[in-house]
């Protein structure tokens, strides 16, 4: 027994000693790609189709900027009023397309870099429903929701960056929307973040709040750490007018985009998989195409994110088989084509943290670090479909976002990991592994612990309370909400940005 609790000592010691980022057993950026649902004959074929669809029925409602950009280009402005991209000049963009960049932390110290097959887990969502812990169901979410929960993913290790969770349906005007969701991410979290803009004044406006908060004119485009979420598309194939005149502006500050499609298959694109793929590669090469014809290079994410559809009721199925696989083929056609790559998982049909809500987030999640998605969106505290953002669900998925992370690093073969000469000597030594320094040093490098997540005896968890995971996500986002308040923006800036902007969120909060 004495043997024993000096091992467990030795192990909490170990454990409580901080690491650096890249000695831990999983971190942000790990490289997949080891799952390819379509073989390279498929990509190439997926690819000439987009090109197809692009250079024979191209995009409707296109702007006015993007038609003489376009058809200066080489482009045709047809009769029908559809935007016809000419395979030269789609290609021509990708080859100038940003293909690696960073996306930095408010302090502009560190960041995520994107591109490759290095894989990420962040937030997003436009839930208008959150869990009602007083009277049971739910209740519409608010600013003051957005703000928490951009404060619990602070914390939370494997989620990377923070998106936009939940719409404040507090606010009345798109423009106090705008405004108040960036500054209560941007105040909420140090990390990367990222929101979207209905109006294209409003991105010269949330540009203006960012270089307030880092110092003055000009600072932002210096170091941009919040990208936009630009659904600039009503597929099938047309511009969605308010968010290509966003992207525009955005391009213009500065601003990073994840051009962001996303058809609903049955619906809005076609039910087959393959054509859905198709259609929504289709829709974000043109806008990669315009705005790498206002800008070459300009960091951009191709956001391929195609829905799937219930088709007995026409409800979207976020954690659906065909989601999972759809997502990481849509993850693959894009660093087929060596650009950075957004897709969407994580998306549970479940209305509550169950089992139903863990199959289908660990199955889509997987899927698509496995095939090497860059940004994994909307992989945490997402429910019913996208309607419903739970702060439980958010700490629950951490502890499976760090374990489809350790699946990406897979298993490093080398000498000294197969361990010959360890096992020589507990072979003809103690007989167990137990207390060997290469079990002791490798328990962070080489294993991740979850943070809610039960791993005690039955005798144990029972005398613990018999809690479930919710329960104990429920002490952690208790403990948290009441503790961190995040002050990594000066309180002079902030003050600053009072007085510019009709900011709703409370000083108090």
């Amino acid at each position: 027994m004495a043997r024993r609790s000096g091992g467990r000592s030795a192990r909490v010691a170990m454990r409580s000693a901080p690491l650096a980022e890249d000695a831990r057993a999983v971190r942000p950026g790990m490289s997949g790609g080891r799952f390819k649902p379509l073989s390279d004959a498929d990509l190439a074929t997926v690819y000439e189709t987009a090109l197809h669809l692009l250079e024979e029925f191209g995009m409707g409602q296109a702007t006015p900027e993007f038609i003489e950009l376009v058809t200066n280009a080489g482009g045709r402005y047809d009769e029908r009023e559809r935007l016809l991209f000419p395979r030269s000049v789609v290609e021509a963009a990708i080859d100038v397309a940003a293909k690696e960049f960073t996306l930095y932390n408010f302090a502009g110290d560190g960041g995520i870099e994107l591109g490759g097959d290095r894989v990420h887990f962040a937030t997003a969502g436009a839930a208008v429903m959150v869990p009602d812990r007083d009277k049971g169901g739910f209740r519409h979410s608010t600013l003051n929701d957005l703000y928490d929960f951009a404060r619990l993913a602070d914390t939370l290790d494997n989620i990377h960056m923070f998106v936009r969770t939940v719409v404040a349906r507090d606010l009345e005007t798109s423009r106090d929307v705008d405004l108040n969701t960036a500054f209560a991410s941007m105040v909420g979290t140090s990390k990367p973040i990222g929101t979207s803009m209905f109006q294209p004044e409003q991105v010269h406006e949330v540009a203006a709040m960012f270089d307030l908060a880092l110092g003055g004119e000009g600072e932002f485009r210096k170091r941009p750490f919040c990208k936009a979420n630009n659904t600039f598309v009503v597929p099938p194939l047309r511009f969605a007018e308010d968010s290509a005149l966003c992207m525009a502006e955005q391009v213009r500050v500065g601003m990073p985009i994840n051009l962001l499609s996303a058809g609903q298959a049955g619906a809005t694109s076609p039910a087959t998989l393959a054509g859905s793929l198709a259609q929504a590669l289709a829709e974000c090469l043109a806008a990669l195409t315009c705005v790498n014809l206002m800008a070459p290079g300009h960091p951009c994410i191709m956001g391929l994110w195609p829905f799937v559809s219930d088709l007995r009721t026409g409800a979207m199925s976020g954690g659906s088989g065909e989601e999972g696989v759809l997502n990481a083929a849509a993850a693959q056609v894009v660093n087929y084509l060596n650009l950075p790559s957004g897709v969407a998982a994580g998306m549970a049909d479940s209305k509550v943290p169950d089992a139903q809500a863990g199959h289908e987030k660990g199955l889509t999640v997987t899927l698509a670090a496995q095939a090497g998605a860059n940004l994994i969106y909307e992989s945490a505290g997402m429910l019913g479909s996208l309607m419903i953002c739970s702060p439980e669900m958010m700490v629950i998925d951490n502890d499976l976002l760090g374990s489809a992370n350790r699946t990406v690093r897979g298993i490093e073969i080398t000498t000294e990991s197969l361990a010959v000469e360890v096992t020589n000597n507990v072979v003809h030594g103690v007989g167990h592994f137990l207390g060997q320094d290469q079990t002791l040093a490798v328990m962070q490098t080489e294993y991740i612990y979850p943070e809610v997540g039960d791993r005690q005896s039955p005798d144990d968890w029972k005398d613990a309370g018999s809690k479930d995971a919710e329960a104990r996500a429920r002490e952690y986002v208790d403990k948290t909400l009441a503790t961190h308040f995040p002050d990594h923006v000066p309180a002079d800036r902030i003050a600053k940005i009072r007085d510019a902007f009709p900011i709703a969120l409370p000083e108090q909060a």
